[in-house]
């Protein structure tokens, strides 16, 4: 991790590390693998990380005979049963969002020579591209059978690759680093994701556990459930959002309305303390006591509409809010100009910016 992190410092191109990095773990795979790996504790995201690292192994393994029958014939019924098989795959590339979002913060934290975890994501990337070619693949007429070759080869190797890294080097030393006390709030935060090969839904955790937040907290900081945030810095979020936002309480009343630099429909403060339903024409009021009404019942939980408004085509959503005991608590309207939006085509990835 230090030499790794070393040479990411100097800029090196990500894909020659890539081959690199790889000839370096063929050298040393067989001291890696000769270290004894730590007993993890049931109840921690180490266990469920490496069951889920378990089942896609034994998948893989299941699956090279379709790829072997598919290079004597190139079958319909084969075709189908791999496409089958790397669509399922695709769904252990969750494994990687959680490596993302749960693993890398942590070792980010706990770690100071951490860069190789930018590595570790541009294989995550890899993987999770030539899953989907090799799907699209799959799916084309002609079928080329020398590109599904190359492609779920690809596959294959780096998630290899990577289970390896993780299990012989990147878990142990977070395990070896890792406060006990961690755990649950790792837990915690694993529960919000389906793994494809372990059942994440059976993790037992405390909402009490979760891990403190690691920034410094002012007394005028407003602690929210997922970070922590200064009244200015909420103003400004809630100002720059590209959407119209407007809360109505329980008791119908107008409680906030968000002020983009380009509002849809004005909004005034003097709006603030009405009846919902005075704020809208008298022909559509029955329209809108029926929507709170409906979300008060609990028989809905959201109403979109669509308008033209000169060149501009609105997209308006009532959505209810309940708390975490399912108690309503009032309607947020959001609205957003989409004529631009409905323009899009292709892609346009964060690299093309």
């Amino acid at each position: 991790m230090m030499a790794l992190d070393n040479v990411i410092h100097q800029d090196v191109d990500m894909d020659k590390l890539k081959t690199a990095s790889n000839k370096l773990f063929n050298i040393l795979y067989k001291q890696l693998s000769a270290i004894k790996k730590p007993e993890y504790p049931k109840e921690s995201i180490f266990n469920y990380l490496v069951q889920d690292n378990t089942g896609v192994k034994k998948y893989l393994a299941d699956n090279r005979s379709n790829i072997k029958q598919i290079n004597k014939e190139a079958a319909t019924q084969t075709l189908a049963l791999l496409l089958e098989n790397f669509q399922r795959l695709q769904q252990y590339t969750e494994h990687y969002i959680v490596m993302q979002n749960i693993i890398f913060p942590e070792i980010e934290r706990t770690i100071k020579e951490h860069l190789c975890l930018q590595l570790m994501w541009a294989f995550h990337d890899d993987i999770s591209l030539n899953i989907r070619l090799t799907i699209e693949e799959l799916q084309r007429k002609p079928f080329d059978l020398a590109r599904f070759n190359v492609l779920s080869s690809k596959v294959y190797f780096n998630i290899n690759t990577i289970l390896f890294r993780e299990e012989n080097i990147l878990f142990p030393i977070m395990y070896k680093t890792m406060k006990e006390d961690t755990y649950p709030a790792l837990l915690l935060q694993l529960k919000e994701f389906k793994l494809a090969f372990t059942d994440t839904s059976s993790i037992l955790t405390e909402e009490t556990k979760t891990r403190p937040f690691s920034t410094v907290i002012d007394q005028n900081d407003i602690k929210l459930s997922t970070g922590v945030l200064s009244l200015e810095q909420l103003e400004l979020i809630f100002a720059n959002l590209p959407l119209d936002i407007t809360f109505v309480d329980k008791d119908d009343e107008v409680r906030y309305f968000s002020s983009p630099q380009h509002r849809i429909f004005p909004r005034t403060t003097g709006v603030i303390g009405r009846k919902v339903q005075n704020c809208h024409p008298r022909e559509s009021i029955h329209v809108v006591s029926q929507i709170v009404e409906a979300f008060r019942k609990g028989e809905k939980s959201e109403a979109s509409f669509w308008i033209k408004m000169g060149p501009k085509y609105v997209l308006i959503k009532y959505l209810a809010l309940r708390d975490k005991h399912d108690e309503y608590l009032g309607v947020l309207e959001v609205s957003q100009e989409i004529s631009d939006i409905q323009k899009i085509k292709g892609e346009r990835r964060l690299l093309d910016w």
